[in-house]
């Protein structure tokens, strides 16, 4: 407790790294990952748990964020979009979100990779319907779902070694005016 006797202790790992300190009771995950650890990624959208653009997984699960208090992520593993790349490399899903053309203003997409990283880890061969159903819980207002629902089936045969990497070193994927150029 600290000096308004109010605040609770809590250890959690966030992105595999172990983290310990005092929050509020009332304090959101949400707000906890932004405020406090700096992991901005996980949007702010309804606040409502509607729209989904703060889902992140907590012991593997799906969850907003926006729902659920710090207190309650005690003693648990959270990864949120910032803890999927590693070593520089765009995590599968999230190269077949962006070679299906699966973004476009980009801010339901960490929401929803993570809907999507969590049904791949339970099913990974899902079916469309499969994929729709996990990510009914995550709204987006520009894509129409279609290059979403063909990108969570994409990292699918990615991760099942049916298909090649969604993005290689040489390929260019052209966008608003700009260019990525793959790892």
């Amino acid at each position: 407790m600290t000096g308004n006797g109010s605040d609770i202790m809590i250890r959690v790992r966030v992105n595999g790294s172990e983290f310990a300190g005092m929050v509020a009771p009332e304090m959101l995950l949400v707000h906890f990952l932004r405020e406090r650890l700096g992991l901005i990624g996980t949007n702010i959208g309804c606040e409502t748990s509607y729209c989904g653009a703060c889902t992140v997984l907590a012991d593997g699960r799906a969850v907003k964020s926006c729902t659920m208090f710090a207190v309650q992520a005690d003693g648990s593993g959270v990864l949120t979009i910032e803890g999927i790349d590693t070593e520089g490399s765009l995590h599968p899903v999230a190269a077949a979100f962006l070679a299906s053309r699966a973004l476009q203003c980009g801010y339901c997409t960490p929401g929803m990779i993570m809907s999507a990283l969590a049904l791949l880890t339970e099913s990974p061969s899902p079916t469309r319907d499969e994929i729709r159903r996990a990510i009914e819980g995550n709204l987006c207002r520009c894509t129409g779902y279609q290059n979403i629902v063909d990108a969570v089936e994409r990292a699918a045969a990615v991760q099942c070694g049916e298909a090649p990497p969604a993005l290689d070193a040489g390929d260019v994927i052209p966008g608003g005016g700009r260019e990525f150029r793959g790892r």
